[in-house]
């Protein structure tokens, strides 16, 4: 039962994507031609680049604490 579900899921998704298709994004085209789709990208990167920082240090003090008992 959980994989038709997934699979009725992931197949609503697909739908739901290529049924976008033929919009234009104006803000897309807005920010790469002032140049500020550099700083939405960074600020993405940026958010990124810390949380996977964050899990590894939680993951070293897991292992830490794992190690001690």
């Amino acid at each position: 039962m959980k994989k038709i579900s997934l699979l009725a899921l992931l197949l609503l998704s697909y739908i739901a994507v290529f049924a976008q298709q033929g919009k234009d994004v104006e803000m897309a085209d807005v920010l790469r031609s002032s140049g500020k789709i550099y700083v939405v990208i960074a600020t993405i990167v940026i958010i990124f680049v810390g949380l996977a920082i964050y899990l590894f240090s939680i993951d070293r003090r897991l292992k830490k604490i794992e190690k001690d008992k």
